[in-house]
């Protein structure tokens, strides 16, 4: 009998310590998906914040008992954000695998708490800063990948110490410092040569490989600036460079180039262009036979022409006869081995889909870009595909005003199967990152009304001074970036989603082609209404909806129409904003938004109601800004 007591109340003194525990494991989980701003596929659509039990959402394993979490997996899921510090809390979690998505910022310090982890993923993603010092505390770590994504700094020492480490992939960041003095034949992982897998390649990592490692892959070391003659390394020019950079304080530039593997023999050519020059010798004759054999084929087959658009035909003989070089002529074209140097061997990815992978580089003679990658294999690719993307190219290819993304270029090739669209990159993110996961002091008032004021006029060349008008697919403050002075760029990037082959299925973009006259004329009605809807987002700093809040439309008519009302409208991190300026931006909401859209007004009078009533001169800046006097010495 005492004896059940005693159970009993060391089960009352251990249930609230075991409560608490879930609490803050389920806070932390909560804490991770508000930190993420960007879930298109929905991954994270059942996690319900009203719900305390998180072992039924998708991605979370728990305890065999449910009541700690032990591993989050929600990789390839497109996500884009921040790493919550509160994931700190998850004391139980022994994997963590968020491979494949857009999270940006630090690694937080906070991840050396996770005692228990035994495999980190982080790798494709978009982390910059320094691997975390904390990250010593994973004493039971097995498997680290932070391959691909823009870490700087030296690999903490104590990663070579770690007892049970068996595969490491550091791959593909900007590391840099001496491996000789941190991995040396007295180091842990040298002396029980447990590690199965190293790759610290595409670094600027310098020194020597000690030769405990010799066992390892000759390939995870190349692409540094080590003395290694036995693997490929960086130019010395970019290393000098890399090395200038970093001890002068400047910022590293992303998405530089992967560096020209330089092997030179004796005539000072490169060995490996000598090799590239054969080998494309030898492609371009047997492309010749082909096409020869082809031709004849052809010629003795006529029939095949009348039915080219049946599906009896192969698909790689159909996309020939609906290539139309004339389509895309005015387009310039890069070869898949241009872009795959500019973009660091597509690991500079910044963004990413079911659909499309986006990324960044910068080319040879000093622009930078980013470039669509269509995912789609040749197999599905009809010849409605081909036929779509040589029309999107073109009708990209007929935009050109300042605050419309300039398209550069396109890639097509066919071995391996290649379609991208290369245009000119924006290095400040999109308008919606800054609404409402940046700081507000950097979007002051007539900051906000110079960037509402260049949509407009984006789209006023889009809706009015092209013919036909070009449609944005869809159009919201995600698909507005800004560049380094908050110059906004439309880019439809959503268009190239919609036209990906499923399974042999014509894209949702290719049934609507040809485009009619009045479709065209009820997207550009469309695109004014949302237009509307990004006005209330600039002025009020609230998204388009919100789970709490519902729409922000809404929310915001009552208060549209009362000029005595419409400052509760206004997002209150702003300490300053011009009543007249939002009586302009509330007037032509409501013409954008109206119930009827047989009398929505055009984007030219829509631009010029803006431009006319609101004042973005410098002089208005003086007024509400401090550091406005600043960046206008600075601009002089």
């Amino acid at each position: 009998m005492l004896m059940g007591i005693r159970w009993l109340l060391f089960g009352l003194l251990f249930l609230p310590c075991c409560q608490s525990a879930i609490d803050e494991e389920v806070f932390a989980l909560k804490q991770f998906k508000k930190a993420i701003f960007e879930d298109p596929s929905s991954r994270l659509s059942d996690w319900d914040p009203d719900e305390d039990d998180p072992c039924s959402w998708t991605g979370i394993i728990c305890s065999g008992n449910g009541d700690h979490v032990i591993s989050l997996n929600v990789s390839n899921s497109s996500l884009e954000g921040f790493l919550a510090p509160e994931l700190g809390s998850l004391l139980f979690l022994e994997e963590l695998i968020l491979r494949g998505n857009s999270f940006r910022g630090v690694i937080p310090r906070e991840i050396g708490k996770l005692k228990r982890l035994t495999a980190l993923d982080l790798s494709r993603n978009r982390f910059s800063g320094p691997i975390p010092q904390e990250i010593k505390n994973l004493d039971k770590i097995t498997k680290i990948n932070l391959r691909a994504n823009a870490l700087t700094g030296k690999i903490p020492v104590e990663i070579w110490n770690f007892s049970n480490l068996v595969e490491l992939r550091l791959d593909k960041n900007k590391l840099d410092g001496s491996i000789s003095s941190v991995l040396h034949e007295g180091s842990r992982l040298c002396l029980s040569r447990q590690l199965e897998f190293l790759n610290i390649s595409y670094n600027f990592l310098v020194g020597k490989v000690p030769s405990c490692l010799s066992y390892l892959p000759r390939d995870g070391f190349q692409g540094n600036c080590m003395q290694e003659e036995s693997v490929l390394q960086r130019s010395a020019q970019q290393c000098a460079k890399h090395q200038e950079e970093t001890y002068s304080g400047s910022k590293l530039t992303e998405g530089r180039p992967i560096e020209e593997k330089l092997d030179r023999g004796k005539s000072g050519q490169p060995v490996w262009l000598l090799i590239l020059e054969i080998f494309t010798g030898v492609v371009v004759a047997a492309f010749m036979i082909m096409s020869i054999y082809t031709a004849i084929r052809k010629f003795k087959a006529k029939s095949l022409l009348i039915a080219r658009w049946k599906k009896t035909i192969k698909s790689r003989d159909s996309m020939l006869m609906s290539l139309d070089g004339a389509l895309i002529k005015h387009a310039p074209a890069f070869s898949r081995q241009q872009l795959e140097i500019a973009c660091e061997d597509f690991s500079n990815i910044i963004g990413s889909s079911p659909d499309i992978i986006l990324y960044k580089g910068i080319m040879k003679d000093g622009p930078e870009i980013a470039v669509i990658s269509l995912i789609a294999s040749i197999n599905d690719w009809e010849p409605c595909h081909e036929l779509l993307f040589q029309k999107k190219v073109a009708d990209l290819a007929r935009t050109n005003h300042e605050n419309v993304s300039k398209v550069i270029g396109y890639c097509r090739e066919d071995c391996p199967f290649t379609r991208m669209l290369v245009f000119e990159y924006a290095s400040n993110g999109t308008l919606y990152e800054h609404l409402h996961y940046g700081e507000g002091s950097q979007l002051y008032w007539t900051k906000r009304m110079r960037i509402a004021i260049g949509i407009a006029r984006g789209l006023r060349h889009l809706h009015n001074e092209l013919q036909p008008p070009f449609i944005i697919s869809d159009l919201n403050s995600g698909s507005v970036y800004l560049t380094e002075d908050f110059s906004p760029k439309l880019a439809d990037i959503e268009s190239w989603r919609s036209m990906i082959p499923k399974s042999g299925k014509i894209g949702a973009a290719f049934q609507r082609f040809p485009d009619s006259s009045e479709t065209k004329h009820a997207d550009v009605r469309e695109n004014t209404i949302a237009f509307g809807v990004m006005l209330l987002e600039i002025v009020s700093g609230r998204p388009p909806y919100c789970k709490d809040r519902g729409k922000l439309v809404n929310w915001a008519v009552e208060y549209l129409k009362k000029p005595d009302m419409m400052c509760h409208l206004v997002d209150p991190e702003l300490r300053y904003f011009k009543h007249d300026d939002l009586r302009v931006i509330c007037n032509a909401v409501n013409l954008c938004i109206q119930s009827e859209p047989a009398k929505i007004p055009s984007m030219r009078e829509i631009c010029a109601m803006l431009e006319d009533g609101i004042d973005t001169s410098a002089a208005a800046d003086l007024k509400e800004s401090p550091l406005a006097w600043a960046e206008l010495v600075l601009s002089s």
